[in-house]
C-alpha cells in the first residue's frame, strides 16, 4: 500500500470528454468544441489553432504536426505525418558550394514547407464531423480580439524577443514598441486573424495557394531562400504506420521515422532488462540507468533515423529485443560511460502538445511546432505567418542519413505517445521539450509502470537529462541525487528551466471516466464537462 500524502496539482476526472493542453484558453475551446457536438478531432484540431495564436513561439500554422488517432479507444492506431519538406532545389551541393556546413536555427534554408495546415483539413475531413472554418473560430477570435498573457508566456516571450528584433515581420507582429508583450497585456495578431479567415473559407488553398503563400514565398526568397510557390502547393501530409514496443505488459505507441519516437521505444526496451521498480524514483541509480539508456537510444537515433522516403530506416531492427539486449550490457550501474555520444543540437523546451478524448472514446495524441521558440523568427510582413527553423536539424554530409536532399523531411523532434493495455487504448500522451521528448516519454511510461504513480504524479516526478555531455537535472531532483551522479562519473548541472512540459488522459475502461494531468512546468490546463 503506498504511503497517504496530500497531492500538489490534482488530477481532474470528467465522464463526456476531456482536453489537456499547455493553455487553459486552447483546452477550453476544446471542450466548447465537444460540448457543440465535434468529436475529439475537432477539438484537437481547435485547440492547435488557438495555441498557435495565445502560444505563438511554441506553435504556429507556419509549422508541422504529428497525430496519432484511437477510434473509439481501438488498438488501430492512426498516425498521420504532417511534417513538412525541404525545398525541391535544396540540395548537399548547392550549399557545400556556397561553404555553409550547417544550418543555423535563424537562417532562411532552415524552413522547411509548413506542414500543419494540410494535416489539419486532411485529419477533419477524414476522421472529424465538422468543418475546418467552424474549428477555426476560436483561434480567429483570440486573434482579432487579443488574450491577456499569463506569467509564464509573457516570460517566455520575454526571453525570446532579441530574436524576433532582426526581422522585419518578427518586429511588426510580434513586438510593441521593439518589446515583448507584458504580463497581463491584451495581445492581438489581425494579420494572422486574416490569415486564419482565408484558410477557414477556403480551406488549404488559402494557405499554400494565392495571397498567403505568395506573401511566403517572397518573404523567402528575398532573404536567398530556395522555396517556390510550386513547393507550397505540393505539400501533403501522409499516413503512416505507427511503431510499437511492449514494456512490462503495456503497448507504447509511436509516429515512426522520419520522427524520432523510435527512439523512446529503443530506451524503453533497454530499460525493461532493468529492475527499475526496486529502485528510489528519484534516486541516482535510477535516473544513471535513465541517462545511460538515453545516450545509448539517442546513438542509434542519430545513426539511422532519417525521412525513409529518402533512405531505408532499419525499424525491424532497432526494435529488436536483440539489439536491447546489446545495449543493455554496456550499461554499468556503478560508473557512467565514456564512450556514448550525448543528445546534441540546440536545447530548447518549446512546443506545445494536447491531447483529447470524447464521450465515444475517440483519443487523439496531437503535437504541433515551431522548433526552436519563434522557428526561424522569420516572419511574412503581410499574412503574419512565423515559420519554422525545422530545416537546422538537416546535416550539410551526403554520407550522412539526415542529409539535406530537395523534398526530404529532416529529422523530426516532436512525437505524441499512445499507451495501449489488453488490446484497449487507455492513455494518449505527451512530453514537450525538443530532444529531451524521447527522455521524457520513457520516463513518464516507467513514472505509471515501474512506481505505480497516477498520471499528475507521473507528469510531474523531477526529470533529468543527459544532454551536451553532462547531466542537467530539475530542480526538484533531491541534493543527495545530484551527489550520487556525481559520483558515478556525471558532471551534474541545473537546468536553466524546466524540461517542457507533458500532458496525458486516462481512459479507465473499468469506471467509465476518464482521468487527466497536466504540467506546471508549462500553463498546463485538463479540463473536462
Amino acid at each position: 500500500m503506498r504511503d497517504f500524502h496530500l497531492p500538489g496539482r490534482s488530477t481532474v476526472h470528467s465522464l463526456n470528454g476531456m482536453c489537456a493542453t499547455s493553455q487553459p484558453l486552447a483546452a477550453e475551446a476544446a471542450i466548447s468544441i465537444l460540448k457543440s457536438g465535434g468529436n475529439a478531432v475537432d477539438a484537437a484540431v481547435a485547440a492547435s489553432a488557438v495555441l498557435c495564436v495565445v502560444e505563438p513561439y511554441s506553435t504556429g500554422i507556419g509549422g508541422d504536426c504529428f497525430v496519432l488517432l484511437s477510434k473509439k479507444g481501438g488498438s488501430e492506431i492512426v498516425g498521420l505525418n504532417g511534417s513538412g519538406r525541404a525545398p525541391k532545389a535544396a540540395h548537399v551541393d548547392w550549399f557545400l558550394e556556397r561553404g555553409i556546413a550547417e544550418i543555423g536555427l535563424s537562417s532562411v534554408h532552415s524552413v522547411t514547407i509548413p506542414g500543419a495546415i494540410d494535416a489539419w483539413e486532411k485529419l477533419l475531413a477524414d476522421h472529424g464531423t465538422m468543418e475546418l472554418g467552424r474549428v477555426l473560430e476560436p483561434a480567429i477570435r483570440f486573434a482579432e480580439d487579443g488574450f491577456p498573457l499569463s506569467p509564464r508566456i509573457a516570460t517566455d516571450w520575454g526571453l525570446l524577443a532579441r530574436r524576433l528584433e532582426k526581422d522585419e515581420g518578427a518586429r511588426r507582429h510580434y513586438l510593441i514598441d521593439g518589446r515583448a508583450p507584458r504580463l497581463g497585456e491584451i495581445f492581438k495578431s489581425p494579420a494572422l486573424a486574416k490569415t486564419l479567415r482565408l484558410i477557414a473559407a477556403q480551406g488549404r488553398k488559402g494557405f499554400y495557394e494565392g495571397p498567403v503563400a505568395e506573401d511566403m514565398v517572397a518573404t523567402l526568397k528575398a532573404k536567398g531562400g530556395l522555396h517556390t510557390l510550386e513547393d507550397f502547393a505540393a505539400t501533403k501530409a501522409n499516413y503512416v504506420e505507427p511503431v510499437r514496443t511492449l514494456y512490462r505488459g503495456r503497448e507504447i505507441v509511436e509516429i515512426p521515422p522520419n520522427g524520432q519516437g523510435i527512439t523512446a521505444l529503443v530506451m524503453l526496451n533497454i530499460l525493461e532488462r532493468f529492475g527499475l521498480s526496486g529502485l528510489d524514483p528519484n534516486g541516482a541509480e535510477r535516473h544513471h540507468i535513465e541517462a545511460e539508456a538515453s545516450r545509448l537510444a539517442f546513438e542509434v537515433r542519430d545513426r539511422h533515423v532519417a525521412d525513409p522516403d529518402f533512405r531505408s530506416v532499419p525499424v525491424e531492427h532497432m526494435l529488436s529485443g536483440r539489439l536491447a539486449d546489446e545495449l543493455a550490457a554496456r550499461i554499468d550501474p556503478d560508473r557512467a560511460l565514456g564512450d556514448v555520444k550525448a543528445a546534441a543540437g540546440p536545447v530548447y523546451r518549446d512546443t506545445v502538445y494536447l491531447t483529447v478524448v470524447d464521450r465515444d472514446r475517440n483519443a487523439v495524441s496531437f503535437i504541433n511546432s515551431l522548433y526552436f521558440g519563434f522557428g526561424s523568427a522569420i516572419v511574412a510582413p503581410e499574412s503574419g505567418v512565423t515559420f519554422q527553423n525545422r530545416g537546422s536539424g538537416f546535416m550539410i554530409d551526403a554520407a550522412h542519413p539526415n542529409c539535406i536532399e530537395g523534398g526530404k523531411r529532416p529529422l523530426h523532434t516532436i512525437i505524441p505517445g499512445m499507451m495501449l493495455e489488453g488490446g484497449r487504448a487507455t492513455m494518449p500522451f505527451g512530453v514537450m521539450g525538443g530532444a529531451y521528448q524521447p527522455v521524457g516519454h520513457a520516463h513518464f511510461v516507467s513514472n505509471l509502470v515501474d512506481y505505480g504513480m497516477d498520471v499528475q504524479e507521473a507528469i510531474d516526478n523531477p526529470r533529468s537529462f543527459h544532454v551536451s555531455g553532462r547531466m542537467e537535472v530539475e530542480r526538484g531532483v533531491p541534493r543527495t541525487t545530484r551527489e550520487g551522479l556525481t559520483a558515478l562519473g556525471h558532471e551534474v548541472a541545473e537546468a536553466f528551466l524546466p524540461w517542457g512540459g507533458g500532458q496525458a488522459i486516462l481512459i479507465d475502461w473499468k469506471e467509465g471516466g476518464l482521468v487527466g494531468g497536466s504540467d506546471a512546468r508549462k500553463d498546463g490546463a485538463a479540463i473536462g464537462y
